[in-house]
């Protein structure tokens, strides 16, 4: 199959849908001779941050001098971003050797009398297998739904299992607690295998370290840093951290929000800990691996006088973030927002949180069969006080805020990364035609 036939086999022929369970993916990485078993992982899980995370653990690691894998999901605009190599994408004719193998041994578990498995475990069966192939020193592993029984579970042995914040989100898979959730994160941490926890709530800080006490998993989570932000602009923020294991001044996060320095916190405790159990990292390769990390449609610029804006936050606590950096970065802007959200997430609750920084509302739908439609969006946030237009159409809803928003004004869209994948595509193709 060539690059179209491999995304027409994958969205057309095996579909979209999670399936909970690890027999699938199981089946399909024994025929591939497990390469998941003889990978170096960094296993990373967690409702927000998780990408982030992966972000600047790559550039860390690149820096340092190792050949770095990444493996994220959903992506913004193309399968490709899913798998980086020391930041570059897969080549088309690579990903379409991958998928092909992929499909001859999905139709040979078929042939068995085995279950097939879904979209989301035929593109991790493709990662670990390239980058087996591709003999990376590490492969730092993006979880793609909750954990315990997540595609990318089946490592054994990782180097570190990294849980980043957690919160409410798909709860009809993960269930309708935030204790719930979090046991299906804790569901990543391996026997003898080290863990380190995102700065939480006590509630959840006490499920995940319980859990790795059950797995006799070494246990680190950096609560008591002291911190001290210098500048947080648009060019990035400068910062020095502090606590008892290490102390390091005037770091540069090229990353931009609010909420990405305790994503940094959480990724510089995982170095602390790769370093102490033999993988290398120089404070160097720390500071140029948080300078040069880049992450796509996270508080990502993509356009001037206006401002343009893409922020993947697509539930309540990441909306809730957004908010936060807003009210630090943006204090006298006016704002135009975008938002467009799924109908399974709490978009009320969502609303509430991000309406309160806008003058002009666009309401829009995601480019998703689980999308919210516009009116029902309207009616949930009805007594918005600032004007509120209806754009089903993503590219339509960009032009008109365009004509509504004053050159010294920002244009922020955000709720759902299927909506920000669709506005990247359509601002380069804008910007080029």
């Amino acid at each position: 199959m060539n690059y179209q036939e491999c995304i027409h086999y994958l969205e057309e022929e095996v579909g979209f849908g999670s399936v909970p369970g690890l027999e699938r993916i199981q089946y399909l990485c024994d025929l591939l001779g497990n390469p998941e078993q003889r990978l170096p992982v960094i296993h990373v899980a967690g409702t927000n941050g998780k990408g982030s995370a992966v972000a600047m653990l790559s550039s860390i690691l690149k820096e340092a001098g190792y050949r770095v894998g990444a493996y994220t999901s959903p992506h913004l605009e193309r399968y490709n971003e899913r798998y980086l190599l020391n930041g570059a994408e897969i080549s088309d004719d690579d990903f379409a050797k991958e998928i092909t193998l992929m499909r001859q041994l999905c139709e040979k578990l078929a042939a068995e009398g085995k279950p097939v498995p879904t979209l989301f475990e035929i593109t991790t069966g493709a990662a670990f297998h390239y980058f087996y192939e591709k003999q990376v020193d590490v492969l730092i592993l993006e979880v793609g739904l909750g954990g315990r029984f997540d595609a990318t579970n089946i490592v054994p042995h990782p180097l570190l299992s990294l849980i980043m914040s957690i919160s409410i989100d798909h709860t009809d898979f993960l269930g309708d607690t935030i204790e719930k959730i979090a046991m299906e994160k804790s569901g990543i941490i391996k026997k003898n295998c080290p863990v380190v926890l995102y700065s939480q709530a006590e509630l959840v800080y006490n499920i995940i370290k319980d859990a790795a006490a059950r797995m006799d998993a070494p246990f680190y989570c950096l609560n008591d840093a002291e911190i001290r932000v210098a500048s947080q602009t648009l060019e990035g923020t400068v910062f020095s951290v502090k606590n008892k294991c290490f102390s390091l001044e005037n770091l540069e996060l090229s990353l931009l929000g609010t909420y990405q320095l305790e994503n940094c916190l959480a990724v510089l405790e995982a170095c602390l800990v790769l370093n102490k159990n033999g993988l290398a990292i120089c404070e160097e390769a720390i500071r140029n691996g948080l300078k040069n990390a880049r992450w796509a449609g996270r508080m990502e610029l993509c356009g001037k006088a206006p401002l343009v804006i893409l922020d993947g936050a697509h539930n309540a606590d990441g909306i809730r973030q957004l908010a936060n950096s807003l009210s630090v970065y943006f204090k006298e802007k006016k704002v135009t927002l975008i938002l467009g959200i799924l109908g399974d997430k709490e978009y009320r609750r969502m609303a509430e949180q991000i309406l309160p920084f806008a003058e002009t509302v666009i309401l829009t739908e995601p480019h998703s069969e689980r999308r919210l439609d516009v009116f029902s969006l309207a009616r949930s946030v009805s007594d918005f006080n600032g004007t509120m237009e209806m754009e089903k159409e993503i590219e339509a809803a960009y032009e008109r805020a365009r004509t509504l928003t004053p050159q010294n004004g920002i244009i922020l869209c955000c709720g759902s990364l299927y909506m920000i994948g669709a506005m990247r595509t359509y601002l380069k193709h804008r910007k080029n035609s």
